[in-house]
């Protein structure tokens, strides 16, 4: 995408390409904390430090060292975020409203922790400055403009961040300006994990927990933010949009019920270690997947994912309320364990060519996976006959959210359990509606539950009945996300295709007419998916051993 292809709030941002000279002749690497700085005859004035504080992620002015660093000595701190069309413009085609990539419910909570963002700067005498465009062509212009001397921004692992960065690293580079890129979204740097491992990436939990140490301690936030000059040199930035203003107007769909902001992290966060005891009892295993109302767990992850919260204080604030305590969970089921599994799958991400895929992907068993349509937009869009399966994938679609033992049941259903697709195309979805989609973790967790990688007991499945009756006998969350099954008895309303017609006619709902028949036989379906692995496993046998050295990783990120 062009900055020139989009347009919102009724004004466009215009911006022209630097040389693509720049691109070839400047040359750096990619580092967790990267700092480098050339001589600048335009930034060696009398104006003091210009810094341009990229938001992307790290949505918030609590540790955030990018922030920090940027403040230090300037005179003027410019701090911004690019609102990139290719990843907002709304869809029509989609099954869902949003964009092609990304759903209603997770562009609106990136606008809530933008206007939240806003706020909290406007408290320090600041404000978030909102372009739109791609970064990549925005970023390298705006050093231009402002005469920017230090460009700061939070260190991201992704491929699409890894190679967006370098470019903007390297133009940077090529004008004189210094570059601070601290690692601040994980705890650890997964660069230093995998080198204190030789080079090659950990792939047990427990061979990662062997190479951890303690974290950082979060920074302070800064006491004070230089604010940026009135004049911007004729760059047009707008207040942070609402959806209406990207183009999502007549939406019906119910939102998802957690707001965005650093604001409601920190109150979050307060609220879920109040109570000592659940977080000392704390054990993933455990919980109710089918409580909605009040969720079993913290619901903190959207805001890790964007960073509204930091890890690092989450981890802080943790450790004190374990301290305090005699007994209490731990790792891997703990709450801490909980936030170490997040750092694995940084790890294992980082360091695997090709880890959202299963081609090329050096640990993923090589599977032949059905790529069904019919299939997967019945899983999706909560039509698989299978009240359980259905009440969560709508529950995904309306609130962008749910329980990770429901993320379980239905990735387990359409992957490895009943339906044997491809978990590309799960994995997709997800990325698509989850609020807390996150590129490592939600491939991680695909790769893990259709038995690819990290877990190899496929024979251990989840019942699409009686896995959610166990939770919930009297159907409540089922009748509360599929309200066509309302007014049909407990006793039936996880196998609803087994009531008499009279009880059906009764609940004014008639299987395969109101609702759908099961797509699948599971008593059939899981047995021939236990089949296909088998074979599938005995294939894969004769491959060696999985491991990802420190050679493969630099070759596909240029790390030094």
């Amino acid at each position: 995408m062009v900055a020139e292809s989009f347009r919102c709030v009724g004004h466009s941002f215009f911006v022209k390409s630097l040389p693509s000279a720049a691109l070839r002749t400047a040359n750096c690497g990619r580092r967790r904390s990267f700092s480098v700085s050339c001589s600048n005859e335009k930034g060696n004035n009398n104006m003091g430090k210009r810094s341009l504080m990229w938001f992307r992620k790290g949505l918030r002015l609590h540790d955030n060292p990018a922030l920090l660093r940027s403040c230090e000595g300037a005179s003027h701190v410019y701090p911004v975020f690019v609102l990139d069309p290719w990843f907002l413009a709304p869809d029509p085609t989609a099954p869902s409203p949003g964009s092609k990539l990304v759903g209603v419910n997770r562009i609106r909570f990136l606008l809530q922790s933008l206007e939240d963002l806003d706020e909290n700067l406007r408290k320090h005498g600041s404000r978030l400055l909102v372009l739109h465009g791609n970064p990549t062509t925005v970023i390298p212009e705006l050093l231009m403009k402002w005469q920017i001397n230090e460009l700061c921004f939070e260190f991201d692992t992704e491929p699409y961040a890894q190679d967006r960065d370098a470019d903007i690293k390297k133009l940077a580079t090529k004008y004189g300006v210094e570059v601070f890129s601290p690692v601040s979204h994980t705890l650890f740097n997964p660069i230093d994990t995998i080198r204190k491992n030789g080079g090659q990436t950990p792939l047990t939990y427990q061979a990662f927990l062997k190479l951890t140490g303690k974290p950082p301690l979060p920074v302070t936030a800064p006491l004070q933010i230089p604010s940026p000059p009135e004049d911007l040199n004729d760059v047009h930035v707008v207040p942070v949009p609402k959806l209406e203003d990207l183009g999502y107007v007549n939406l019906d769909e119910e939102f998802s019920p957690h707001p965005g902001g650093e604001t409601e992290a920190l109150r979050r966060l307060d609220k879920s270690l109040v109570n000592q005891k659940w977080v000392c009892d704390f054990e993933k295993p455990k919980g109710n997947p089918t409580a909605f109302i009040e969720p079993a767990t913290t619901v903190l992850s959207p805001y890790l994912k964007f960073g509204c919260l930091s890890c690092r204080l989450f981890h802080q604030r943790l450790l004190a309320v374990y301290s305090q305590n005699k007994k209490h969970s731990s790792p891997p089921v703990s709450l801490e364990g909980q936030l170490l599994w997040r750092e694995f799958f940084y790890t294992a991400g980082y360091g695997t060519p090709n880890f959202d895929r299963m081609l090329g992907n050096p640990i993923c068993k090589q599977i032949p996976w059905k790529d069904d349509d019919r299939l997967l937009a019945a899983w999706r869009d909560g039509q698989t006959g299978y009240p359980w399966i259905d009440a969560a994938m709508v529950q995904l679609r309306k609130w962008g959210w749910m329980h990770h033992l429901a993320r379980h049941a239905v990735a387990c259903f359409l992957t490895r359990g009943d339906m044997f697709v491809y978990w590309e195309k799960g994995r997709d979805v997800f990325d698509r509606l989850l609020i807390d989609s996150d590129w490592a973790i939600n491939n991680g967790n695909w790769l893990w539950l259709s038995a690819s990688a990290f877990f190899h007991q496929y024979h251990r499945i989840y019942s699409p009945v009686t896995f959610g009756k166990k939770y919930d006998p009297d159907g409540l969350y089922v009748k509360h996300f599929l309200p066509v099954l309302k007014d049909m008895p407990k006793y039936y309303i996880y196998e609803p295709w087994t009531a008499p017609l009279a009880v059906q006619k009764k609940a004014n709902c008639i299987i395969g007419v109101d609702y759908p028949r099961p797509i699948v036989d599971h008593s059939i379906a899981n047995k021939e998916c236990r089949e296909k692995m088998g074979i599938a496993y005995s294939q894969n046998r004769s491959q060696a051993a999985p491991s990802v050295s420190s050679t493969m990783r630099k070759r596909r990120r240029g790390v030094d």
